[in-house]
């Protein structure tokens, strides 16, 4: 049966039959178990991912092994190359066993974690105290309230203009978006790097210890430490003993011990929920799996002509450069005809045909060998070649094989007609 054989076309629809392939509305009714089941999958990763909280070391801001933008990884580096022991920890417990007086405790608390009596612990740990970026819990447990929080500043650098030490090597340093302002100025709180009002830098010396409020600690940044005389002003704050305590509290901080797991921070009903959607996923897959049987061929409501499909099969072995598939095919078809043509039976091999071939139009054996068999095109243009050449060979063939029934058809004897004549009597 051929493609182009009526018995292949589908009836028209006035016959009643209709096409099993669903439609976009019915695939889509099949697929809204699949969307509501993903988005659940998805909020349910979001907050899990919210009950654990914060992010890795890596994205704390001015974290010491935080090499992006807002980390604070290349100042540390520095000043490990300086000699300074930089002890990153991230517990009072670890900031208190790390402590002594012969240390700087640097202090940044983005998360909040700790409670007021835990930031008046602080200043009383090292001999030199900064603390960058404090929020209002912050700056009323370690300063009594003298220190408020000031206006975001109107400038990008400032002058230092103050007498403490590091701001006058320093020199000039960048605003960040934050200041700190002094509520009663008669303090002994000196401030540096001033924008109106309020400074990007407040320090409170004593005898025995230095306490430092950095305003929003931008002047560590990865990003800024090379501005001005950041580098400078973070060197002499944070260099001035051979140990740096780094403290960035964590959850292991809350109050109540360590960190809570992520079932201590889940309601009681989450895990049942969490077990019962497992079983809703495992039952939907058996349940949807069992639809998808084998394949059903349906047959397409069109007449296809060979020589569309021949044509189709033509552009996509051009496509794809494929002349030796497409050499064969045509080989293939012309091995076939010449077969039939010479009177071959059909299970003649290659051979045979070459050698029926080659006797019927006078070629020699190995110039038919080679165009039906050892040629291979190395180029469209050797294609069509050879093409052409199959075609001369088939018409040989045809017109040999036609004189020769010509020929055998004339040398055949033809029988006399009866004889009408009467004998005499």
């Amino acid at each position: 049966m051929t493609l182009t054989d009526p018995r292949t076309t589908i009836p028209d629809a006035a016959d009643g039959t209709a096409s099993v392939t669903p439609t976009v509305r019915q695939a889509a009714r099949r697929g809204v178990f699949w969307v509501v089941l993903a988005i659940i999958a998805v909020g349910f990763v979001i907050v899990t991912a919210l009950l654990r909280g914060g992010v890795g070391s890596a994205g704390i801001p001015l974290a010491a092994d935080n090499a992006g933008l807002a980390g604070s990884q290349a100042i540390v580096e520095v000043l490990r190359d300086s000699g300074v022991d930089v002890i990153p920890v991230g517990t009072l417990d670890a900031a208190r066993d790390a402590a002594g007086p012969d240390a700087t405790l640097f202090f940044s608390d983005p998360g909040g974690y700790l409670a007021v009596d835990q930031l008046s612990e602080i200043v009383d740990l090292a001999a030199d105290t900064v603390v960058a970026d404090p929020d209002f819990a912050a700056l009323q447990a370690v300063t009594d309230g003298v220190v408020r929080a000031g206006g975001v500043p109107d400038a990008v650098t400032a002058d230092a203009r103050c007498s403490v030490p590091a701001a006058e090597r320093a020199g000039t340093a960048t605003l960040g978006e934050k200041s700190l302002a002094i509520a009663d100025v008669s303090t002994d709180w000196a401030g540096c790097f001033a924008s109106g009002d309020s400074w990007a830098l407040l320090q409170q010396q004593s005898d025995a210890s230095t306490l430092s409020l950095l305003a929003d600690g931008s002047q560590l940044r990865n990003d800024t430490i090379a501005a001005e005389g950041n580098a400078a002003l973070a060197l002499s704050l944070l260099g001035q003993h051979p140990t740096l305590i780094w403290y960035q509290p964590t959850l292991a901080d809350v109050v109540g011990g360590a960190a809570p797991s992520l079932g201590e921070l889940s309601p009681d009903w989450v895990t049942p929920v969490v077990a019962l959607l497992g079983l809703v996923v495992v039952a939907a897959a058996v349940w949807q799996g069992r639809r998808f049987g084998s394949l059903v061929v349906e047959n397409l409501p069109v007449t296809v002509h060979a020589g569309e499909t021949r044509e189709g099969r033509a552009r996509l072995y051009a496509r794809t450069s494929s002349r030796l598939r497409a050499a064969d095919a045509l080989r293939i078809g012309t091995i076939g005809r010449l077969a039939s043509r010479l009177g071959l039976a059909r299970t003649a091999s290659v051979d045979e045909v070459v050698g029926a071939a080659a006797a019927a139009t006078g070629r020699q054996v190995s110039d038919v060998r080679g165009l039906l068999i050892d040629t291979r095109p190395d180029s469209d243009r050797s294609l069509v070649d050879l093409s052409g050449r199959l075609v001369d060979l088939e018409r040989a063939v045809t017109a040999a094989t036609e004189v020769g029934a010509a020929a055998a058809a004339a040398a055949a004897p033809t029988s006399a007609p009866p004889s009408t004549e009467r004998m005499g009597s």
